[in-house]
């Protein structure tokens, strides 16, 4: 792999995470082709992450028949599973189900580049998932914001940020992020109160 595919699989990493975590297992199903039934909407069968239910279990039934499809490879056993996973495999479910074909290939695609990723290179990329789960949501949001700009920015110019970083030593990383840090502890809050 050259320096610039790896310049760039590190920039799309974070996305890719998002993605995979978000509707991991119902990738890998739909990748081994367990899928086969398109819906149009699936209503989730439980609340959205932070809801105050990630320890209530998800009765099977509860499950459309879209959603049951999708992850019948544990019926046998959902009764077994946590039910952070349960809850998991539920909210996956419905967001694949939700998927547009394009978004479904994309999805593939990225899920596919993830499994061609090195087990170091996952490791890394979750632990900076990890990191990035432990920020506040105001530091989540402006990871966001930068990433926002980032794709905003020119193809070239992108290129020129990567090499430019790639060339600094951890030192001067280290002292670019604290400068940040110290305009961002500086700058008026954006809405003014």
């Amino acid at each position: 792999m050259t320096s610039r595919n790896v310049q760039i699989s590190s920039a799309r990493a974070l996305v890719l995470v998002l993605v995979l975590l978000a509707a991991g297992a119902p990738l890998s199903l739909e990748a081994q082709g367990l899928s086969q039934t398109p819906a149009q909407s699936v209503a989730p069968a439980v609340s959205p992450p932070g809801a105050g239910n990630a320890a209530a279990s998800v009765s099977w039934d509860s499950l459309s028949a879209e959603q049951q499809t999708l992850l019948s490879r544990f019926s046998g056993n959902w009764s077994n599973l946590p039910p952070g996973r349960q809850n998991a495999l539920a909210r996956g479910s419905a967001r694949w189900l939700g998927m547009s074909p394009e978004q479904r290939a994309q999805a593939r695609d990225r899920f596919a580049d993830w499994r061609g990723l090195g087990s170091e290179k996952r490791a890394r990329i979750r632990e900076r998932w990890e990191h990035y789960q432990s920020l506040s949501p105001e530091d989540q949001q402006r990871v966001r914001d930068g990433i926002h700009k980032f794709k905003k920015l020119s193809p070239e110019r992108r290129r020129e940020l990567r090499e430019t970083w790639q060339r600094l030593t951890p030192e001067q990383r280290e002292r670019l992020r604290e400068r940040a840090r110290q305009r961002r502890e500086n700058r008026p809050p954006r809405d003014g109160t």
